[in-house]
């Protein structure tokens, strides 16, 4: 990677290459989203437009054939580098991702209506089977309530990973920006990034509430829980890093999340909650500093 990395940042030619050919190529799109990340993170934007605008040649042609992934992750994951650009903390730019990912939902709603509709009218009538015995004990009003968070849910979930897939790409940008110039720069990044209480709080009530802010607000749910889950993320690669856990646990967390991620996503939700409270790398760190010699041996 760190090959395509300098292959990036060589010249503008080079650049446009990566970019454009990768955002052309079907399931590519992420690749593009990182290497124009990594080119805006760099140079800047002025130097970066003249790169970008061509690859927004494919990505609309794909918007025009009923693919918007390509379009809606480059545009997105670029917005957020012009953020962490500005020198964010990745706390805020985790937290500017949740109204990206509203965007992506309002977008999503408004442009593919159809599509989503007909897949939450197939999920509504699987939902018997889906909550067998609740299902027929809830009354007619929940029930209508349940199918009208249907198709909100729905575009939520997709909208979410999307959003994963921006901080994906932007994450891949800022890394290969620190292979280049700031070897382990992005690590220690990511390893001390911990949400606040009082965002950590917000973000869970915005999970809790949104479906009682009204049916198209049920998006909320899995919106808020992408920076609760990267900092979950985050929080173990801190623990490794500190000696506390062994590096074995990072590959049975990114197993799990592929094999059992219905299982595994809540807990790191959990695990960043508890962490926003409780600190525990701070507290690690600080209990290793506090020997008998302590800066006096």
């Amino acid at each position: 990677m760190r090959a395509l990395a300098e292959f990036i940042m060589r010249g503008r030619m080079q650049a446009t290459l990566v970019v454009v050919v990768s955002a052309a190529l079907p399931l590519l799109f992420w690749l593009s989203a990182a290497a124009g990340s990594l080119v805006l993170l760099r140079r800047g934007w002025s130097d970066a437009i003249g790169i970008l605008v061509w690859a927004l040649l494919p990505a609309i042609g794909w918007w025009y054939f009923g693919e918007p992934r390509t379009l809606l992750v480059l545009l997105g994951a670029l917005g957020l580098a012009l953020l962490l650009r500005a020198n964010l903390s990745w706390n805020r730019v985790l937290l500017c991702s949740v109204a990206l990912g509203l965007v992506y939902g309002l977008v999503l709603g408004a442009v593919f209506r159809e599509p989503i509709e007909a897949m939450a009218l197939e999920l509504q009538k699987l939902m018997p089977q889906m909550l067998e015995g609740v299902h027929q004990q809830m009354s007619v009003d929940e029930r209508a309530r349940l199918d009208s968070l249907i198709a909100p849910v729905l575009t939520g979930l997709i909208a979410a990973l999307l959003q994963i897939v921006s901080l994906l790409s932007l994450m891949l940008g800022r890394f290969w920006q620190a292979q280049l110039y700031n070897p382990g720069g992005f690590g220690s990044e990511f390893r001390a990034l911990r949400l606040p209480p009082p965002l950590a709080m917000l973000l869970l009530v915005g999970m809790l509430l949104g479906p009682n802010l009204g049916p198209q607000m049920a998006m909320l749910t899995p919106l808020c829980s992408v920076p609760l889950a990267f900092a979950g993320i985050a929080l173990l690669h801190g623990v490794v890093a500190q000696g506390r856990l062994g590096k074995f646990w990072l590959v049975g967390l990114y197993i799990t999340l592929l094999l059992f991620m219905q299982l595994t996503y809540p807990l790191l939700v959990v695990l960043a909650i508890v962490d926003s409270l409780f600190d525990f790398r701070g507290r690690f760190e600080r209990k290793q500093g506090s020997g008998p010699t302590n800066g006096e041996g």
